[in-house]
């Protein structure tokens, strides 16, 4: 398919092919779109370009720091200047460092810095980043805001509260933004992905964590970051022309059933009634 044909995308939190960013860059480069990589890392969002160039898409990288406004306006000014618009901007990037994430734990030890850290660069930078290819949208007459939450600012959960609750306000800001600016034909829409396999996830949990997450999920298998990339496209696209101002849960229906269903699986699929006893 060619739905995003000549239509110009930056991905941000991009530079590894086996995640989410990267996946997202290489299928919206392959439904037609030219893709900005831009990370933090500058030397992986370049490995990234050049990979989904020799795939056969078309693809640029630049470097964006979501702390840092200057950078994240000297993002938009290049990709306008070399491309002339934006059409799709796909916020993925967000502050996860193995120290952070360690430090996010319960309310009554929370350091503020801790909480400082996520708001700016998740919620803060996400607004930076939607603040500043606002004018390019409105000048081109329309364009769509893909913006990645997680499933942990849809339920409560014993560890990292202060990247959950950042994560639920870019759900609120990304209402916001659709409410604002829908009638100038900009949509904005939200991805809340559960558990997906990317490198990180494999290597900060266990087997035994993973098969206790499956036993919840409602699909066999657990996400890939593929599932994200195909949801993502679709939002990009004119198949989704007439969705705005929503949160996709890409979760295999992970947060949509009871807390005991996962304990009562097993007996609801050996009684023939299809009842649990």
């Amino acid at each position: 398919m060619n739905r995003l044909e000549n239509r110009v995308a930056v991905v941000s939190g991009a530079c590894h092919l086996e995640d989410i960013g990267g996946a997202t860059a290489l299928r919206l480069a392959r439904e037609g779109a030219r893709v900005v990589v831009a990370d933090i890392d500058a030397d992986g969002a370049e490995r990234l370009a050049t990979a989904i160039n020799e795939m056969g898409g078309q693809a640029v990288s630049r470097r964006v720091d979501l702390n840092d406004e200057d950078s994240i306006k000297a993002l938009f000014t290049s990709v306008i200047e070399v491309f002339g618009s934006v059409d799709i901007l796909h916020n993925n990037a967000a502050f996860t460092s193995l120290e952070q994430m360690g430090a996010d734990m319960a309310i009554e030890a929370m350091d503020p810095d801790v909480w400082d850290r996520a708001f700016h660069a998740n919620a803060r930078g996400t607004m930076l980043m939607i603040k500043h290819v606002l004018p390019s949208m409105l000048k081109a007459g329309g364009g769509s805001i893909i913006n990645t939450s997680s499933g942990a600012s849809l339920r409560g959960d014993f560890y990292g509260p202060a990247y959950a609750a950042s994560k639920a306000a870019i759900n609120c800001l990304s209402q916001y933004v659709a409410t604002q600016y829908g009638s100038r034909n900009i949509r904005c829409n939200v991805v809340s992905p559960g558990l997906i396999l990317t490198a990180k996830a494999k290597s900060a949990n266990t087997q035994e964590q993973l098969d206790r997450i499956r036993s919840h999920s409602l699909t066999p298998q657990l996400g890939q970051p593929e599932d994200i990339a195909a949801a993502v496209a679709y939002l990009a696209s004119d198949d989704a022309k007439f969705v705005t101002g929503q949160i996709m849960a890409i979760d295999g229906g992970y947060i949509s059933h009871m807390p005991h269903t996962g304990e009562n699986l097993a007996n609801f699929m050996a009684s023939p009634t299809g009842r649990t006893v």
